[in-house]
């Protein structure tokens, strides 16, 4: 995903943490340095049963998120499905603390990305606002995702250690940020020059004699889908290998039970969070890379919590040795929490696990709202107040964007189309615009949301669909280029889970997705505006700055010459708006028919 920076001041923070920073992050988080046991049980012989509760992918949705990327889908006694309005830091931490009750041993971990692409409540603030409601949470441990990387290490290192923002400074009087009360583990991610790692790799719970070893990865593509600021001098490994390494390590610490926190995840064979994944046994109901990942750790971990790809499942897959092993992900956005049951063996100090239980919960908007969360949500509202109320436009029904569920979606297209109109503002050659699809973060919701009225876009609003500060790019492309391009969404890195870049108006093709690979772009098909694609020809291509980097696997958009640096993505977008809309004449969703996919 593209990186983003603050809205209110645009920064240039410094891209890779230094030795020091790394040596002040493993100080300040060394292993096993907490004993954070939930509540005051008692021993209970030989086995004693631990509650894991997890979730991943929060993304700093404090306030509910909207429309369908604040839903989950959820299976009913006769097999129908209905969707469930849900997640809300003020709900999540209601569930979580109900759960917690009469649960003596209980830990509370995430697997990444609880930060980046944050809507503007958290993001305009550095995130700051997410790490202090994380803390309010009682959250124990988690791994780092990929966007804890959007704005580099040495922020990254802020996040856990605390210390006002180096540009912003700090934004409440008198009060210094204090840094995340959890560890950030990054195993497998490490300083080039050291070799070192620039987090901790692992930590240990204990509560009344019982410890449980905590290993976290994010995934190893994350250059790939990170800015190359975000992650330059470093290095990420092989989630195998080094979960592997540190799992030998906590076996020899004594430390027999261990779970992995790994930014990485899979596909479900349903949507609904609550379908039985197990049902044509172990490993049937999920597949994508987390299966091949979880067959090739060793037994000696317990159980993986997962993420990154915002799905909900909790899955038995088999380990080398061929035994069933627990692997859950919670969706994404506190719409979920995962609760496990690991019951730990006193005598051999390692979990029972064909007694593990593990289930997804829905953190509902029924239930009571955590007054603490409230008054954090308020006191950072009023401090957004003056930017997030901004209108820039308007809409005359909601227009989808990441909760589409379809390859093109309607507001995908009509980022592409502001991108175009900026870039023709700067060099009336551009031609067409291409838009990733992992850039949009949300939908346009027409519903009024507070004082605002039905079908105003706000600034707020617009800066949840795109909270990355990415610039929009100008690039010389040959016809041949594009057609590559195009055929790069369906294949190579991308073949398996398809990434369709979101095309500007006049941009029209076909896929065929009945054929592999770069078959299924139907060549023959490519039009912009209804001329065929030249392939000796020479186009002016607008992208976000993230694409012209090579960005998601497309290397063919990386090799474009004679760039031209635009404006902020954000503000094209919110240029458009308010060029194009009015409240007697808002915008209409696109009908997102640019693209044919044959099935």
């Amino acid at each position: 995903m593209p990186t983003r920076t603050n809205r209110r001041l645009r920064t240039a923070l410094g891209a890779v943490a230094t030795l020091a920073t790394a040596g002040a992050l493993m100080a300040a988080m060394p292993a096993g340095a907490h004993d954070r046991g939930h509540g005051h049980g008692h021993d209970s012989g030989r086995y004693q049963d631990v509650q894991l509760l997890s979730f991943n992918d929060f993304h700093g949705n404090l306030e509910p998120p909207t429309g369908s990327s604040g839903q989950v889908t959820e299976k009913q006694a006769d097999g129908t499905t209905k969707q469930v309005d849900a997640g809300g830091v003020e709900y999540l931490a209601t569930s979580l603390r109900t759960a917690r009750e009469n649960h003596p041993y209980s830990v509370t971990a995430a697997a990444g990305d609880l930060i980046g692409a944050s809507p503007l409540l958290s993001g305009l603030f550095h995130d700051e606002p997410t790490v202090e409601a994380m803390n309010k949470l009682d959250l124990d441990v988690t791994s780092v995702g990929n966007h804890e990387f959007d704005e580099g290490a040495t922020e990254l290192a802020r996040m856990q250690n605390g210390g006002c923002h180096p540009t912003d400074g700090c934004y409440e009087a008198g009060k210094k940020f204090k840094g995340a009360d959890y560890p950030y583990l990054a195993a497998n991610v490490t300083n080039e020059k050291t070799g070192k790692p620039v987090l901790a790799p692992y930590w240990v719970w204990k509560h009344k004699g019982v410890k449980v070893g905590f290993i976290g990865v994010t995934l190893e593509g994350t250059p790939n889908i990170v800015s190359a600021s975000g992650v330059k001098g470093l290095k990420f490994h092989d989630e195998i290998e080094t979960v592997n390494k540190y799992a030998k390590i906590l076996d020899k610490q004594g430390v027999k039970s261990i779970v992995a926190l790994i930014h990485e995840g899979g596909l479900p064979a349903s949507s609904a969070y609550n379908y039985d994944c197990d049902s044509a046994g172990a490993g049937s109901g999920v597949s994508g890379p987390i299966v091949d990942i979880a067959k090739g750790i060793t037994p000696k971990v317990d159980a993986l919590v997962t993420g990154h790809t915002h799905n909900a499942y909790v899955c038995t897959i088999p380990d080398p040795s061929g035994n069933p092993r627990m692997v859950t992900s919670a969706s994404s956005y506190g719409k979920l929490y995962t609760d496990t049951t690991l019951t730990y063996d006193r005598r051999t100090k390692d979990i029972v696990r064909t007694s593990v239980k593990s289930a997804n919960h829905v953190v509902s908007r029924t239930q009571d709202k955590a007054a603490d969360m409230t008054a954090l949500i308020g006191k950072w509202n009023k401090l957004a107040a003056p930017v997030a109320s901004q209108a820039v436009g308007h809409i005359s029904a909601d227009i989808a964007g990441r909760g589409a569920g379809t390859p093109e979606e309607p507001l995908g297209d009509l980022i592409a189309d502001a991108q175009l109109a900026h870039a023709k503002s700067l060099d009336p050659k551009a031609s067409l615009a291409l838009m990733n699809p992992g850039g949009v973060r949300s939908d346009l919701v027409y519903k009024a949301s507070g004082a605002e009225g039905d079908g105003v876009v706000t600034y707020g609003e617009a800066f949840t669909v795109q909270p990355f500060s990415n610039t929009v790019n100008l690039v010389d492309l040959t016809g041949a280029q594009v057609v590559q391009a195009l055929q790069q969404q369906v294949s190579g890195a991308n073949e398996a889970s398809p990434k369709i870049l979101q095309p500007s108006a006049g941009l029209t093709y076909t896929l065929d997705m009945t054929k592999s690979g770069a078959a299924r772009v139907v060549t023959d098909s490519i039009r912009l505006n209804g001329a065929a694609i030249d392939p000796a020809a020479t186009y002016r291509v607008a992208m976000n700055s993230f694409l012209a980097g090579g960005g998601d696997g497309f290397a063919a958009l990386g090799a474009g010459k004679n760039p031209l640096v635009g404006a902020d993505d954000l503000k094209a977008f919110n240029d458009y708006l308010t060029a194009n809309s009015s409240a007697a004449s808002p915008i209409a969703p696109p009908k997102a028919d640019r693209i044919t996919i044959i099935k």
